[in-house]
C-alpha cells in the first residue's frame, strides 16, 4: 500500500507494517545503469519493494531444463516461450516467472498481463510463496493461467479464472496427468515422461 510521506516520496508498508521507501521500475533501471545494482542480481519488484529471489536447487533446474525442451518442441508455431524473463505488471511491480508463453505476433516487447497466455513457476524451496503471495499477485494483475510446479511432490497446482485479486479455479494434479492450457490450442503437456533423476 502506498502512502504520501512528509518528504514528498512514496513509501510502502507491505512487508511488516513498517514504512519503507517505495521504488518504481524506472528507479530500478537507473540504479542498474549507475552501478548501484548489479545487472545480474536476481530480484523482483513487488509493490515498490525489492524482493530477493530464492536460490534454485538442482530439482528446480532439472525440471526447468526438461520443461524448456517440451515447450520449445511442442508449442504451435504462432506461440513463443521464454524462461526467466521480466514480466512488467505496473510501474512499481515486475516479476520473473520461470516460463511465459505468449503470441509470436505480439512479440516479447509487448509481453504484458494481457498477452501472457500461461505463466509457470517451478518451486522447490519457494513453494509456499509461489502458491500464496505470488499467486495472488498473478491474479491481481489478471494473468489468465498460472501453473505452480512442486518438483518435490511432483505435482502441479493450476490457477485459472482470475477475478477480484484471486483465482476462481485452483486445481492440484500429479505428474501422471496431462496438462492442457485453457488459452493455448493444439498443445498438451505430458508430465509423465519426466524423470527426476
Amino acid at each position: 500500500m502506498w502512502y504520501d510521506h512528509p518528504m514528498n516520496i512514496r513509501v510502502t508498508d507491505a512487508a511488516e507494517g513498517l514504512m519503507r521507501r517505495a521504488f518504481t521500475v524506472d528507479d530500478i533501471w537507473r540504479m542498474v545503469e549507475t552501478g548501484i545494482i548489479d545487472p545480474d542480481e536476481r530480484f523482483e519488484l513487488i509493490g515498490g519493494e525489492i524482493v530477493p529471489m530464492s536460490p534454485k536447487g538442482i530439482r528446480h533446474e532439472r525440471f526447468k531444463a526438461w520443461l524448456n525442451r517440451q515447450l520449445v518442441k511442442g508449442l504451435p508455431d504462432q506461440l513463443m516461450t521464454i524462461p526467466e524473463t521480466t514480466l512488467y505488471l505496473s510501474d512499481d511491480t515486475f516479476i520473473e516467472p520461470d516460463f511465459v508463453v505468449y503470441p509470436a505476433d505480439s512479440g516479447l516487447e509487448k509481453l504484458s498481463p494481457e498477452t501472457c497466455l500461461l505463466a509457470v513457476e517451478i518451486a522447490d524451496s519457494s513453494l509456499a510463496y509461489d502458491l500464496g503471495r505470488k499467486a495472488r499477485l498473478y491474479a491481481e494483475f489478471g494473468i489468465g493461467e498460472l501453473w505452480v510446479v512442486d518438483v518435490n511432490a511432483m505435482a502441479v497446482t493450476i490457477h485459472r479464472d482470475p477475478a477480484d485479486g484471486a483465482y476462481g479455479s485452483i486445481e492440484r494434479t500429479g505428474f501422471d496427468t496431462g496438462l492442457v492450457p485453457a488459452r493455448i490450442g493444439d498443445f498438451a503437456l505430458d508430465l509423465s515422461g519426466y524423470r527426476a533423476g
